[in-house]
């Protein structure tokens, strides 16, 4: 294979300093679709990204920030290992709660998309913020919501939004139900719970990834019926 010219190079450096400067001005919807191509540049596209997400305001952390991270964490560069280790050990969101929950595995998951393992996980977090009989049997009553901070609730949505391209979470579900007037059977198949007349059954027919529906995670068990989401959706975190 023959070494790249001088040329070539040149031309690359300014195509990648081009979209560069395209990155820092563009919506949040193109700049998604730029963190990925300058991504795929190799070593210079990384250091491009890591360079712009230490500029970013560090307390408005959103799903571009999430977006470069899991790039950033999904390559093989030590450079860009070492600078996750240290300046993000444990992720881009901060982790608040006022029960002392732990959410550092929730972020793990997410930012490595593994968003069954996360949806999980998080349903069980849910259950220890009620208390040691909701983890024993590992499903929520819809009075034990109201008890929840919405510090926690929070947390669990922005980790969600964040590591989604913005797709995921409680409030993006609450969007969503609050736009189809709390209007439950136009929810179910606008997120994709529901075909018809038929529930999308667990695990095998929901999409674990980000070609799923906006605000098809993460789950709550309609079997119950309704009231565990509605309370969800309700709280006094969402304002």
């Amino acid at each position: 294979m023959s070494e790249p010219t001088t040329s070539s190079l040149s031309e690359t450096s300014a195509n990648l300093a081009d979209l560069e400067s395209q990155l820092k001005t563009a919506s949040e919807k193109n700049q998604l679709q730029l963190i990925e191509q300058i991504a795929g540049t190799g070593e210079a596209g990384l250091i491009i990204l890591k360079q712009f997400l230490q500029e970013r305001q560090p307390g408005s952390v959103n799903f571009i920030d999430g977006k470069i991270y899991q790039l950033l964490l999904s390559s093989d560069s030590p450079g860009i290992a070492d600078f996750l280790g240290t300046a993000y050990p444990n992720g881009v969101v901060s982790l608040q709660s006022l029960r002392g929950i732990d959410y550092s595995q929730v972020q793990e998951l997410l930012a490595k998309q593994d968003y069954q393992a996360a949806d999980r996980l998080s349903m069980q977090k849910l259950c220890e913020l009620a208390g040691p009989k909701a983890v024993e049997r590992k499903w929520l009553y819809f009075t034990e919501i109201d008890k929840f901070p919405p510090e926690d609730l929070q947390t669990l949505d922005r980790l969600w939004q964040v590591y989604s391209e913005g797709k995921f979470g409680l409030s993006v579900q609450r969007e969503i139900w609050l736009g189809v007037g709390k209007n439950w059977d136009k929810l179910w198949p606008k997120i994709g719970w529901k075909s018809g007349n038929t529930w999308t059954r667990y695990p095998g027919e929901f999409t674990w990834n980000l070609t799923a529906p906006r605000g098809h995670l993460p789950l709550s068990n309609q079997l119950r019926g309704v009231r565990v989401i509605e309370k969800l959706l309700t709280h006094p975190a969402w304002g």
